[in-house]
């Protein structure tokens, strides 16, 4: 990059703000500005999540999310020790309860390994007793650097770092429009109704659940595009918060799309059951009355919804069913906390997955970083993706040009 010159990121989030901070860090002489369309930092998927720093023992070894994950980590709990978050290693067992789970748990111990995932152990019956005294399975892998932290005071200790640095965070900017310049691209900002002209030598689209708009806007790939899918929680009551000590989970099943119910504590001590993965109507649609027509008409007339459909309808109705009746959704945690009663449930909140889907009716899984010219896109960014935001932006900056 040129001396002094502008880098726009746009989204507020986790990764948009911890790639304004490496940009400054990189090169302190270029000006960066943050956009976010809402009044406040890390206003979605950021804030909407479990609140687990990953340590990487599902993914595919060599995949960007195992390397970015186990990357992050690291940077993670040495940023929140130097601002004083809290960075809690509860330690996860991922529990078989059957023989076929036994099969697919080995798959992920393995991955595990090949990770390098400090301390990983597999345990039997007795082991697992003794971790998580409720919880019951046949065998259990054993994460104890697995950890907790609270993400939405990350991306506001990003955000003040990024203003102390000489950056800045406009919020309730929304970007509406591009253009490509000679040398640059101009963006097109309303704010409060007034729009506004803004050219940049570079612009990073980090925007979560519209970024596949943000970058069909800068020229980009249609394909994949954004279909938001609804994670719904329950809360241990907090007389019943004792039945889990850390996180537990279940082994993944590579014929589901998600991962399925879990429990998972968090740094003020509540418990959260879920996410369950339900189709919304909108991409910030966190209830199900949220219904946006322009979200929903996009999501039914991409080729890949149908894909998606037709591959996962039955476990698409179960995830419906699990919505509407809390003893189904405690039943999918009563496979390994038998002990968990419906009336141990009371409701929680709800996030928005941004599932990037392939033409073809694929489930993206990799990050995926998208380069086009002066623009760069963060096209998919799941879950891993808080754990490893320092090392996506690390990744991003690098490539900048």
């Amino acid at each position: 990059m040129p001396p002094s010159s502008r880098t726009l990121v746009v989204g507020a989030g986790l990764l948009g703000l911890a790639t304004a901070c490496q940009l400054q860090r990189t090169r302190p002489d270029a000006e960066v500005v943050v956009l976010d369309k809402e009044p406040t930092v890390a206003a979605h998927q950021s804030s909407h999540n479990s609140g687990v720093v990953h340590a990487g023992v599902y993914y595919p070894p060599g995949s960007l999310k195992a390397r970015l994950c186990r990357r992050g980590v690291g940077l993670l709990r040495d940023y929140t020790s130097e601002r004083g978050i809290p960075f809690v290693e509860v330690g996860k067992v991922v529990v078989a309860v059957d023989r076929a789970d036994e099969a697919r748990l080995a798959e992920v111990h393995r991955r595990s390994l090949a990770n390098g995932v400090p301390g990983t152990a597999m345990v039997g019956p007795d082991g697992l007793r003794d971790l998580e005294p409720h919880v019951r399975g046949r065998a259990a892998l054993h994460s104890p650097s697995t950890a907790i932290t609270d993400f939405p005071a990350v991306a506001r200790a990003l955000a003040v770092d990024v203003v102390s640095a000489g950056g800045r965070v406009l919020t309730g900017h929304e970007v509406v429009g591009m253009r490509p310049l000679r040398s640059g691209v101009e963006v097109l900002v309303d704010h409060a109704g007034e729009r506004t002209r803004l050219a940049a030598d570079r612009l990073v689209l980090c925007g979560g659940l519209h970024v596949d708009r943000l970058a069909r806007m800068a020229g980009g790939s249609a394909d994949p595009r954004i279909v938001p899918f609804r994670g719904e929680y329950h809360l241990l009551t907090p007389e019943r918060s004792d039945l889990v000590r850390g996180l537990v989970y279940p082994v993944p099943d590579p014929r589901l799309p998600f991962l399925g119910i879990h429990l998972t504590r968090r740094v003020d001590g509540t418990v959260d059951v879920g996410p369950n993965a339900v189709p919304a109507a909108s991409r910030e649609g966190y209830r199900w009355r949220d219904v946006d027509a322009r979200d929903l008409l996009e999501t039914v007339t991409w080729p890949g919804s149908a894909g998606v459909a037709a591959r996962h309808w039955r476990s698409g109705v179960a995830e419906v069913a699990g919505s509407l009746s809390v003893r189904r959704f405690a039943d999918a945690a009563r496979r390994y906390v038998p002990s968990l009663a419906d009336a141990d449930l009371v409701p929680g909140g709800a996030g928005v997955r941004a599932q990037a889907v392939g033409r073809d009716g694929s489930l993206v899984d990799d990050f995926v970083i998208e380069r086009m010219g002066p623009v760069t896109a963060a096209r998919n960014a799941p879950s891993p993706a808080a754990t490893s935001s320092l090392a996506i932006a690390e990744e991003v900056v690098a490539g900048l040009v």
